[in-house]
C-alpha cells in the first residue's frame, strides 16, 4: 500500500468514526455531512470522495458491525444450531450478549437511520436476514423440524435476541443479565433443539 493509498483509508476510516459518533450524539436524521467533514477536520468535498452519501456511510458502519459480530463467533451460529449442544448454545448467545456495549452505538444509529431511510432499512434487513439464515441453515444440517417451519424459528429465535440486544442498548438491565441469557438459551433449545 503505498502513502497516497494509506491517506486515503486513515481519512475514511476517520470519517466512519466521526460519523458513529456524531450519530451517537446528535442523532442520524440532525447529523448532516458538514457536521462529519468538520468532526474529522476535512471538507464536504472530501467525505463525497469517500462516500456519496449519509447513507453509504452507514451502509459502512452496518458491515463494520456485522464484521465484528462475525469475527467473534467460533463456531459459527450455523453449526451452533446444527450441534443442538445447549451449552454451545449458551456460550454463543453468552458472547453476543457480552458484545452489546461495543456495539451499541452502531446498532442504535442503525435503527434510528433505517426508520427515516429506505436504503438503510433494506441493509438492516440483509444484516438480518444473514443471521436468520444462519440459523436456517443449522436446522437444515442438523435435519430437525418440517423444512416448512425453519425459516419461521430461525426469525423467532434471532427476533427473541434481537428485541433483547436493543431493549438493554435503549434501558439497561432493567431485567437481570444473567436471568435474560438463561431465558434466551431455554428459548432457543425450545425453538430450535426440542
Amino acid at each position: 500500500m503505498n502513502l497516497r493509498q494509506a491517506q486515503k483509508r486513515l481519512t475514511s476510516e476517520l470519517l466512519l468514526k466521526e460519523g458513529l459518533g456524531l450519530f451517537q450524539a446528535k442523532g442520524y436524521a440532525a447529523t448532516t455531512i458538514d457536521d462529519i467533514a468538520a468532526a474529522a477536520g476535512t471538507t464536504r468535498q472530501t467525505f463525497y470522495q469517500h462516500f456519496a452519501s449519509k447513507a453509504v456511510l452507514m451502509k459502512q458502519l452496518i458491515t463494520a458491525v456485522d464484521d465484528l459480530l462475525i469475527a467473534a463467533d467460533d463456531p459459527r451460529l450455523s453449526a451452533v444450531v446444527a450441534s443442538g449442544d445447549r451449552d454451545t448454545i449458551h456460550a454463543w448467545l453468552g458472547k453476543k450478549i457480552d458484545q452489546w456495549p461495543a456495539i451499541k452505538p452502531y446498532v442504535i444509529a442503525a435503527h434510528e437511520a433505517a426508520a427515516q431511510d429506505a436504503e438503510i432499512q433494506e441493509a438492516v434487513d440483509v444484516w438480518f436476514e444473514s443471521a436468520i439464515g444462519d440459523i436456517h441453515l443449522g436446522l437444515e444440517k442438523a435435519d430437525r423440524f418440517d423444512p416448512t417451519s425453519r425459516r419461521v424459528r430461525g426469525t423467532l429465535a434471532f427476533g427473541q435476541l434481537e428485541f433483547a440486544s436493543v431493549r438493554w442498548m435503549r434501558h439497561g438491565w432493567d431485567v437481570d443479565r444473567d436471568a435474560t441469557h438463561a431465558v434466551l438459551t431455554e428459548s432457543w433449545m425450545h425453538l430450535l433443539v426440542d
